[in-house]
């Protein structure tokens, strides 16, 4: 009855939320004065909150690059589409953003089912479009039409063990949620484990049985890992947490970036979410030590109602690249395929930005604490 709850809950303030982030389009389709920019995206599943943040930050940044000029000129036209967390509905919309938007540049969604089912829809084949900045935490969608903004997931797993390990910890407790996607993480991060010569205490596998996982999260609790990494979605993330704080309130639990920390302590209690770190792909969104996070604030206040978060200010960032490629691209339509070049780096004010052989851009990995109701890096 919990998860019913909640999902009822997510899917109100979903519906909500999309009517902001569903961009109209301000401009007619055929204006030849603007660079059309598409992207379908989860906006109102009960996992939505990672897609919503995501698109708040794009879109400030193109509202504010709209407001000083436009690039060269030219103004951006920034098209989202719902793809409800479906891959059938996201290659059906991204189809629409192609065929009828006419997008220039298409932005990646939330997922590896959805990016994978882009990248196999037979318009997306037909064009010579490169898919720009999905945010996936495994590794299945791959090919050469494909490009990264963020690092693998395996760089952020490294990174919380090397944390862990300077902290002496050595023996892992492994969650994951049921999952095509998340399985393929669990073997990754197992085969990381060996290779660090660290300890596997104890596996739990959630899923839709509440009863099943509060006596899988004793279990594990049981088993007295040094740490737990927690491989699932916000949802799953937080009602293991609920659970598991029951018998362990001090254990470190660990997740990874594509968690909405906001939601997680909305839905776990912020008691559940202490003692617990995740790694993020951008810096502390809420300090203006560099020009990208100073700029990302103040157009966040002047443009946006929400708070600044690692989502908004990643999808800051990806549009900041995307606009700075384009600007310099030598031929209209190339700023991509400019940007995957040996060699090719952009500095986005801070953050420097460099093509790679694995087709992933940024290689930056951070670590936050929460602590006493507050996120801290």
């Amino acid at each position: 009855m919990r998860i019913v709850m909640i999902f009822r809950f997510l899917c109100i303030f979903s519906l909500a939320s999309t009517a902001f982030l569903t961009t109209t389009p301000a401009f007619p389709a055929d204006e030849p004065d603007t660079i059309v920019i598409g992207q379908a995206i989860d906006l109102s599943s009960p996992n939505a909150a990672v897609g919503r943040d995501y698109v708040a930050g794009i879109k400030t940044y193109f509202d504010a690059l709209n407001a000083a000029g436009g690039i060269n000129g030219k103004r951006i036209r920034y098209v989202t589409r719902d793809d409800q967390a479906s891959p059938q509905i996201a290659a059906r919309v991204a189809t629409e953003l192609i065929e009828r938007d006419r997008a220039d540049y298409l932005l990646g969604g939330v997922g590896d089912n959805v990016t994978q089912a882009i990248l196999n829809a037979p318009a997306f084949k037909r064009s010579n479009m490169l898919l720009y900045a999905p945010l996936v935490d495994a590794r299945e969608a791959t090919g050469s039409r494909i490009l990264f903004w963020r690092p693998d997931y395996l760089q952020e797993v490294r990174h919380i063990l090397s944390h862990f390990s300077q902290l002496g910890m050595k023996d892992v407790g492994i969650v994951y949620q049921d999952g095509g996607s998340t399985r393929q993480a669990f073997q990754a991060l197992s085969a990381e484990l060996k290779e660090r010569n660290l300890k596997l205490t104890g596996t739990v596998r959630i899923g839709s049985d509440e009863k099943q996982n509060a006596q899988e999260a004793v279990r594990l609790a049981a088993a007295r890992p040094g740490f737990v990494i927690v491989i699932g979605d916000t949802i799953g993330t937080a009602l293991f947490l609920k659970e598991f704080r029951k018998s362990a309130p001090q254990t470190f639990v660990a997740g990874t970036s594509l968690t909405n920390l906001e939601t997680l302590r909305e839905l776990a209690g912020p008691r559940a979410v202490e003692w617990t770190v995740f790694s993020q792909v951008v810096p502390n969104p809420n300090n203006s030590t560099t020009t990208l996070q100073s700029e990302h604030l103040n157009m966040m206040k002047k443009y946006r109602d929400e708070p600044p978060s690692a989502l908004t200010l990643e999808g800051f960032a990806v549009a900041r690249t995307l606009a700075l490629a384009i600007k310099r691209a030598k031929r209209p339509g190339t700023a991509m395929q400019e940007l995957m070049k040996p060699g090719a780096t952009i500095d986005i004010g801070g953050l420097t930005i460099a093509a790679s052989p694995n087709n992933r851009l940024s290689g930056y990995v951070d670590i936050a604490l929460f602590k006493k109701g507050a996120l801290m890096f």
